[in-house]
């Protein structure tokens, strides 16, 4: 990339262009981004298998969403390319059984995240849990998202930046070949 082109920034295209551009001379820095990062989040969480996964999403769903639906499954999910796709993705599923009509809900976390700063990882399932509730991305989901994590915009734009940072070629953080 020549020096006068701008740094893409397709994660934080919605942000507002002072920001942007605050971003972009962090990105710019050798290891502006990074020292940032590691900064703000010093260690990955220990949540490696899904199982330890599982049961944090599910104690997550327990304390704000009792009355949602049952989960029935959470994995990281090796297929999810977060820089082309997304971070999680939450899918409902009918299913019948015997004469009635039963909603299967899983829940898929890019295992990007498996060694990940615990913020991440809340805020990823915490947008996930929302759509229990809200299937679309409008007020009352993310009034729900922060009413689950009150920091949730900080971490959601906190991910958008490590995203960045690695598909502007950056050292992946937290996991095995991390710095």
């Amino acid at each position: 990339m020549s020096a006068s082109a701008p740094i893409a920034l397709p994660y934080l295209a919605a942000y507002p262009q002072a920001l942007q551009a605050q971003v972009r001379q962090l990105l710019a820095q050798p290891q502006g981004a990074q020292e940032w990062l590691l900064r703000r989040h010093p260690k990955a969480h220990a949540l490696r298998t899904d199982k330890a996964l599982f049961a944090y999403v599910d104690a997550l769903k327990t304390s704000f969403l009792r009355k949602a639906g049952t989960l029935h499954k959470v994995v990281y999910d090796n297929k999810l390319h977060v820089v082309r796709n997304a971070l999680g993705t939450h899918t409902r599923r009918s299913v019948v059984q015997g004469s009635r009509l039963n909603t299967r809900h899983e829940i898929r976390i890019a295992a990007l995240f498996r060694q990940a700063p615990e913020a991440f990882l809340r805020m990823i399932t915490v947008h996930e849990l929302a759509h229990l509730r809200e299937q679309d991305h409008d007020k009352a989901f993310y009034a729900l998202c922060t009413h689950m994590e009150p920091d949730y915009h900080q971490y959601e734009f906190e991910v958008r930046l490590y995203l960045s940072h690695v598909e502007a070629g950056g050292a992946r953080l937290w996991g095995e070949g991390s710095v």
